[in-house]
């Protein structure tokens, strides 16, 4: 039987681990310390490590980790990605004996312009890509670059888990609030979450089916936030691209 479990790493992080008692894969292990002590303590092998982008708060155990187990490193293909032993682009799929995984491989970019997603087992690990009632910054990609994105992930099935690389739903529910206040869905889901974090728990992994409902940045497509944006741009009927793009550049302004 596979386990799934959200390991807390720094600040925020998330290191996604599968394990079926005996190995183990671990998703952006950023800090190897919080994962080698649940491998020791739980007597789990290290078989794999995926990595979704190259920054080092998701590649900075690649090395130690590498080194310790001999494991293989799946990552987009980026030199300042270390220890990489398999190069992946949207397309490829991962396949892993122990324990039994696969992998279909997304081309995510936008956050970062190598960004990738792995989607396999009813899961979606999209590291930076989408945040619980969020999504990234775009540090190297464009809104368009970004809505792209976001698209493919719509396609997917609303039932699929949503394993972002960070705790940052209750702040990104507190932004969603200032455009999409009357949404009940997205009051349920801060009360819900709320109640979480008031007991020290992950509010993730979420469905795709609840982002599609409170997440502003998951709806560009939708009326009311075409709505927000034509106010924001003051543009009538602005593009879905530039409807997520006026979302975006509204929380980067309220991030201050």
């Amino acid at each position: 039987m596979l386990t799934l479990i959200p390991l807390p790493a720094f600040d925020d992080n998330y290191i996604w681990v599968w394990h079926d008692g005996h190995h183990a894969v671990a998703v952006d292990p950023g800090d190897p310390a919080p994962l080698i002590a649940f491998l020791d303590a739980h007597r789990l092998t290290l078989t794999a490590i995926l990595i979704t982008h190259h920054h080092r708060d998701h590649t900075g155990g690649n090395v130690l980790l590498r080194q310790r187990y001999d494991c293989p490193i799946y990552a987009p293909d980026n030199p300042r990605i270390p220890a990489v032993t398999h190069v992946l682009r949207g397309g490829d799929s991962v396949d892993i004996a122990k324990p039994l995984l696969h992998f279909d491989v997304l081309a995510t970019p936008g956050h970062t312009l190598d960004h990738i997603s792995y989607v396999g087992h009813g899961s979606l690990f999209c590291g930076d890509t989408v945040f619980g009632c969020g999504c990234g910054k775009l540090f190297e990609g464009s809104p368009a670059i970004m809505a792209a994105s976001l698209d493919a992930i719509l396609a997917l099935p609303d039932t699929i888990r949503v394993c972002c690389a960070h705790e940052y739903t209750l702040s990104n529910i507190d932004f969603a609030k200032t455009i999409d206040g009357a949404n009940p869905a997205l009051l349920e889901r801060e009360r819900s979450a709320r109640a979480l974090r008031a007991e020290n728990r992950p509010t993730l992994p979420s469905t795709l089916g609840l982002e599609k409902a409170t997440n502003p940045f998951l709806r560009f497509h939708d009326p009311d936030m075409a709505a927000f944006a034509g106010r924001y741009l003051d543009r009538p009927r602005p593009t879905p691209a530039e409807v997520f793009g006026a979302i975006r550049a509204a929380k980067d302004a309220w991030d201050g």
